[in-house]
């Protein structure tokens, strides 16, 4: 919570804003898939700029309902083109690969990306061109992002829990003054072009499942900085059953291994073990009927849940409805089952395709993915 409080918004520096090409990886259909592309084309952006919807296949769900978006709503973009990238080589995912085609077709000074989960505020892309320009040594900026679902399942609710109470405030915590981190959470970031040059472009993420954290972590190697903003990013959730939400925390757990430092996750398995000692400590008091230290041991499942649900509040999250509550209970129960399950099983789905990593966490054999269940 300190670390939420501690960097309060500075004022917007007038800046002259040069040209960014907006690039947008989608494959499926998202929740609320037009609002999420609406949105995109709704930003105000004072300076020239294009988006760039980049598919594997015009046979995507989602191409369709982009195309009839892009057609029927007005926007200040100076371009808007629906790409196709086709299928990924060996060593790159379906993701990456469309960013890649994606630089290859930009035609502007800076170079963004944005995750099709996400719906921007009108205001966000100029405050992350704004912010970039403020030092010469940023060479990207991130938005923070929350998890917001209209109508949440228990699935929802522990993603929110996850995004906002767990990831968001620790990034808030690990933010030095100015927003410089050694990793990038990329759901929308921009580039200077210099910088994605000094460490090989988007390209030399190639082998790597999670590109955002592997290019923030060349890029602060290289000397270049990475911020994180002030102005938040939704994650648009909805429809999630737990059982999905489980298969996304594995995927995240496999995601923090590509660029995550331990003092970043250090607090996550610290709430953990916590929770796991605590709730041993009340089913071992409950089976002896030792009402007392039962009530001793409640008390910091309780606090786990006030502490999260605060959390959550704090990062721009939603309020958890009381049938809820039993959901940041366990959570931190199920998360142990979840880095067990990540290290005894290294095949991850991703966006309809199944991986194989290795023990770093990079690409190994591509796989086919198997049918959601």
């Amino acid at each position: 919570m300190a670390g939420l409080r501690r960097r309060p918004a500075p004022a917007a520096k007038p800046f002259e804003p040069p040209s960014v090409t907006l690039i947008r990886p989608i494959r499926g259909l998202d929740v609320e898939a037009r609002q999420n592309v609406r949105a995109l084309l709704e930003l105000d952006y004072p300076g020239e700029w294009e988006v760039l919807f980049v598919f594997d296949s015009e046979e995507d769900p989602a191409f369709a309902p982009t195309r009839e978006e892009v057609l029927r709503h007005p926007t200040r973009a100076r371009r808007v083109e629906l790409l196709v990238a086709g299928e990924p080589p060996e060593g790159l995912t379906g993701k990456l690969n469309a960013m890649q085609v994606g630089v290859e077709r930009s035609r502007c000074t800076l170079v963004a990306f944005s995750d099709s989960d996400t719906r921007p505020a009108p205001g966000v892309l100029t405050a992350l061109v704004g912010a970039l320009l403020e030092d010469a040594r940023t060479g990207a900026t991130f938005a923070p992002v929350y998890a917001v679902a209209d109508a949440p399942l228990a699935g929802d609710v522990g993603y929110g829990l996850l995004v906002n109470a767990w990831y968001g405030a620790l990034v808030a915590r690990t933010a030095q003054a100015d927003g410089a981190l050694p990793f990038i959470m990329g759901q929308l970031m921009v580039f200077r072009r210099e910088a994605l040059a000094a460490i090989g472009g988007v390209r030399c993420a190639a082998g790597q499942l999670v590109d955002d954290m592997y290019l923030g972590r060349r890029l602060h190697e290289a000397g270049w900085k990475n911020r994180v903003i002030h102005t938040p990013l939704r994650i648009v959730t909805g429809q999630l059953e737990l059982r999905a939400f489980l298969r996304i925390f594995r995927r995240w757990i496999l995601f923090s291994e590509s660029g995550l430092p331990w003092g970043f996750a250090r607090p996550n398995w610290v709430r953990g073990m916590v929770s796991w000692i605590a709730w041993g400590g009340l089913a071992v008091a409950v089976a002896r009927r030792a009402w007392g230290r039962a009530a001793v041991a409640a008390l910091p499942i309780g606090f786990s849940v006030w502490s999260q649900l605060g959390l959550q509040r704090a990062h721009h999250g939603p309020r958890v409805a009381l049938r809820h509550y039993w959901v940041p209970a366990v959570l931190p129960l199920l998360g142990a089952g979840v880095v067990l399950s990540a290290r005894l099983s290294r095949e991850v789905e991703w966006r309809g395709r199944g991986y194989r990593l290795d023990a770093k966490a990079r690409l190994g054999e591509a796989q086919p993915a198997r049918a959601s269940l």
